[in-house]
């Protein structure tokens, strides 16, 4: 996978709106274009994303249930990054949820694995299995513990996840890694969706200005508790874990929680946030921190509405 040369948000121009296409593999293994027609809810333009520190993105073609489109992302995270997360609360979440509550209060993260065309979700046994082999091969890819790594899996219910499609391309998306690529990785977690779901922000901690950009999927099947989506969100705020659990819970709470389409909820949904602070660490109380930002609290359930809103 090629680099390209990362040019400053400030210049670049945000990218117009764009029908997705998919390819979906017929019993024969022939492929048929599905036209997508875009939604008429979707922004006029996207939101341009600018890298951020301690975040590399990648993603690649695996072949999982979509035909010429990617269907895996890889997001590197650098060390000491901490890691917050809500989660559906169906008695039936899928194998990857319950291995991102498993693992979440060790705090850190060091990669996110997502993909799109196959949920891993009623796979009992097999899928479990599925979940340890992914993220063991990322954690062999990045030197790390195999519970520092996220994975999320979105699309079709009931089928078995062919994870070693997504183990045997694991050390190129490594490699591949690149500080740009937000629109690439927010259409590679699509499923039925019309066009890639982004948002970025900018907010102060005391005196130190901060960024926040986040990716989303789901179109239907949306009701409270996250519903039928993916969402992860990606700040360079150096905040202690705890802190930004709670931020993350109330601006969850306020926002993605707060909506529904046609009532249904999921088998399959994590919203993650994985901070990488470059910015200063924050010095001062918990609860002072909390208020410092919102401001925090409602500079990120502002984000989260315009994250979700842009999910329809």
């Amino acid at each position: 996978m090629a680099k390209t040369r990362a040019v400053p948000a400030s210049r670049r121009a945000r990218p117009a709106v764009r029908p997705l296409t998919r390819r979906v593999a017929s019993k024969s293994g022939s492929t048929k274009a599905a036209p997508t027609p875009v939604s008429p809810l979707a922004p006029k333009s996207l939101a341009a994303l600018p890298p951020l520190a301690g975040v590399r993105l990648a993603t690649i073609a695996a072949g999982i249930r979509y035909r010429d489109r990617d269907d895996v992302l890889l997001a590197v995270l650098a060390p000491g990054t901490q890691a917050a997360g809500v989660f559906t609360r169906s008695k039936t979440a899928s194998a990857s949820v319950e291995w991102c509550r498993a693992n979440l209060g060790k705090r850190t993260a060091r990669a996110l694995v997502a993909n799109s065309g196959n949920a891993n979700a009623f796979t009992g046994a097999a899928g479990r299995d599925a979940v340890r082999e992914v993220a063991a091969s990322a954690a062999a890819a990045l030197d790390c513990h195999a519970s520092e790594v996220f994975v999320a899996s979105t699309g079709v219910i009931g089928e078995p996840l062919p994870s070693h499609k997504i183990t045997k391309i694991m050390a190129t998306l490594a490699e591949a890694g690149a500080a740009g690529g937000w629109r690439a990785a927010a259409e590679a977690i699509t499923t039925t969706d019309t066009f890639p779901k982004m948002a970025t922000a900018r907010a102060m901690i005391e005196d130190h200005r901060v960024t926040i950009n986040g990716i989303a999927k789901g179109s239907g099947m949306i009701a409270p508790d996250m519903a039928t989506l993916l969402a992860f969100v990606f700040t360079d705020a150096n905040l202690p874990a705890p802190v930004l659990q709670e931020l993350l819970s109330s601006g969850v709470r306020n926002s993605f929680n707060t909506i529904t389409v046609d009532g249904d909820t999921s088998t399959t949904t994590p919203f993650s946030s994985l901070p990488r602070g470059k910015a200063p660490p924050i010095r001062k109380s918990q609860k002072r921190v909390i208020g410092v930002w919102g401001t925090s609290a409602r500079n990120l359930t502002i984000f989260c509405l315009i994250l979700r809103f842009r999910s329809s």
